[in-house]
């Protein structure tokens, strides 16, 4: 197998097969990274001298050559080579010889794999965060569609307090807002270039770390060599604590469509087309979207947890154990990029109910209500909520503003911000721009 660290001896082939793993799968994904960071890494070699600019010119060309195969798909990883970086090299070293060989001038394969992953990532998030925004317009525009429309709320599973449409829609909206801001985070930890920290003690080239950092769009460097290879395992688990934080919002959200789709609830429904029938029961409507969703962020989630398992008892530098963080970020990002998406198109085609409170069963949603209307008239308020727990308790209750068939959300006369009759959507709104502004 073709590798940069081959000194004459092979190594057994069941070694190979064991220590490279799934890693030349992931790699394909860092292609594009790679070819980016050796051609600033070229940049500054020959503006200090170890390149002549012809040297410079030639590999620029080749490298722009392999790049332009990145994105039409036709670049591969041959079955002997061990990673991307050795791909990268090869071809140079066939199409230019000698020259090829001296891409690697000042760096090591940690460095560039810290490179790769850091530009990698830091597209990621950004599409993650378009992501995100897009979901965050369905559900604002839902919520000021749905507004009207009461809900019932609950708390420790049983009937609470009036909620509606526009409250839960507007709820997850907001919560999102959260999540960007952890989005940004993780982009700010990810955005310092390593280049030029070598296998972690930088080396004797009179590198010129700045150049570098500015060719390829770091908002900074990391200084400290030691630092930088610090860095492998804590940027990915900063990434999966911030995707973590995406997927607990989508995984509640699925959690609720699971149950108010059920017919015990029947607060939401979706087209046939959209959801999954039983082999053996022909009523069947079942919430299988969301219910993978609610898994697959459930999965997402504990990405973070593992890369802290993975890298918590290894000393400072260098351990091959560090190749394993692919395997378990780069499917949690390809899961909540799928995730996002199919939740934002499931909504597109949600129904509301808006005939819930008509059931009796929600009669005793208002005791709250009453309780306040009585307050509000003068009444003390542990006397009031004893009256109203008697009413209750001897089946006398009446909510007197009428029951819940034709309430409206605005009837109910809630005011304060965040409540349900006055939701701060547009408030939310100017959150979220000043959130997704990096």
């Amino acid at each position: 197998m073709a590798t940069l660290w081959n000194k004459g001896t092979e190594a057994d082939a069941r070694v190979e097969d064991f220590t490279v793993g799934n890693d030349r799968v992931l790699d394909l994904r860092l292609a594009r990274y790679d070819v980016s960071g050796s051609r600033a890494h070229i940049s500054m070699l020959c503006s200090i001298g170890l390149l002549t600019k012809e040297e410079w010119r030639t590999l620029d060309a080749a490298l722009a050559d392999i790049a332009a195969s990145v994105e039409d798909g036709s670049f591969v990883l041959e079955p002997d080579v061990e990673d991307i970086h050795s791909q990268v090299e090869l071809l140079l070293t066939r199409r230019l010889g000698e020259v090829g060989k001296k891409i690697h001038s000042g760096r090591s394969r940690n460095d560039q794999v810290l490179v790769d992953v850091k530009l990698f990532l830091k597209d990621e998030l950004i599409s993650v965060r378009g992501e995100v925004a897009a979901l965050f317009r369905t559900l604002q525009e839902l919520s000021e569609r749905h507004k009207e429309v009461l809900l019932p709320g609950y708390t420790h599973g049983q009937i609470a307090m009036p909620s509606s449409f526009g409250l839960w829609f507007g709820a997850y909206a907001e919560a999102l807002v959260e999540d960007v801001y952890m989005l940004h985070g993780a982009f700010k930890v990810v955005d310092s270039n390593p280049l030029g920290s070598g296998a972690g003690y930088g080396g004797s080239f009179p590198l010129d770390r700045e150049m570098t950092t500015q060719l390829l769009g770091f908002g900074s460097m990391s200084y400290n060599s030691v630092g930088a290879q610090l860095g492998r395992g804590k940027a990915e688990k900063c990434v999966a604590s911030a995707l973590g934080s995406v997927a607990l919002t989508l995984n509640k959200f699925a959690a609720d469509c699971c149950m108010y789709m059920s017919p015990n609830y029947g607060f939401i429904s979706f087209p046939d087309n959209l959801t999954t029938g039983s082999s053996i029961m022909p009523h069947k409507k079942n919430p299988d979207v969301w219910e993978i969703m609610r898994g697959r962020c459930n999965r997402i989630m504990a990405a973070e947890n593992e890369i802290s398992l993975l890298c918590g008892n290894l000393p400072h530098g260098y351990h091959r154990d560090l190749q394993l963080l692919k395997d378990i970020l780069f499917p949690a990002l390809e899961s909540l990029h799928e995730c996002l998406k199919m939740a934002d198109y499931m909504l597109k085609y949600i129904k509301v109910n808006e005939h819930i409170l008509d059931n009796p069963l929600y009669e005793h949603l208002f005791t709250v209500e009453e309780v306040n209307a009585r307050v509000l008239a003068g009444t003390p308020f542990r006397d009031a909520y004893r009256q109203v727990g008697i009413e209750v308790g001897e089946g006398r209750f009446k909510y007197s503003r009428g029951s819940g068939s034709g309430l409206s959300a605005s009837a109910l006369g809630h005011t304060h911000a965040g409540s349900i009759g006055n939701l701060c959507n547009d408030k939310i709104a100017l959150r979220m721009e000043q959130a997704l502004k990096w």
